[in-house]
């Protein structure tokens, strides 16, 4: 096994060459843990190579499956690459993984809600009272059919969510506002 003793001070010197170069070496030794391809990973993107670290994260996921953080990583990757199917199934692991880890919860959700899975994205964002979540019950609702007038006219309410609530209702209008506009006397 490399010596990573310097790994400490080296990745607080910001140091990315060498911190690079050192668990490369810790990399390519037999029975490495997965600690040493996550942390490989996250060197990589602050040294900017970003490319290169989804690598370095399948292997930290393979090696142990139960790595929260390293599915984390790898959901952040995959959405860095344009991958929103591969990054949700990352996020919902680590999600399911450490269920406290409301960032993974969210951008489980958020994702759900991109992809067009109303069920996955209503069960995520069910017990959050932000203004996103709020807006995300609305869209779902709508893009379900379901009658949202109560909820629109509360979101309305809010002058600051007015513009974000306008949003939704043009992506779920399915071709139609449901607005209201002023009848216009010919004269």
């Amino acid at each position: 096994m490399t010596d990573l003793s310097a790994l400490h001070d080296i990745l607080q010197a910001q140091d990315w060459p060498r911190a690079e170069r050192l668990l490369r070496r810790a990399a390519q030794k037999k029975g490495a843990p997965a600690e040493v391809y996550y942390n490989l990973a996250k060197v990589l993107e602050a040294g900017g190579k970003p490319a290169q670290r989804q690598i370095w994260l399948k292997r930290a996921v393979s090696e142990r499956p139960d790595y929260a953080m390293a599915w984390f990583e790898l959901g952040r990757a995959a959405l860095d690459d344009g991958d929103l199917v591969a990054a949700a199934q990352a996020f919902d692991t680590a999600a399911r993984l450490a269920p406290v880890d409301h960032e993974a919860r969210r951008l489980s959700a958020q994702l759900a809600l991109r992809l067009g899975d109303w069920e996955k994205a209503k069960v995520g964002f069910a017990e959050s009272t932000d203004s996103e979540a709020r807006l995300a019950r609305y869209r779902i609702a709508a893009e379900q059919g379901e009658d949202t007038a109560a909820a629109r006219a509360a979101l309305l309410r809010d002058p600051e969510m007015r513009p974000a609530v306008l949003r939704v209702l043009t992506r779920t209008a399915k071709g139609t506002l449901p607005l209201k506009l002023p009848q216009f006397e010919r004269t």
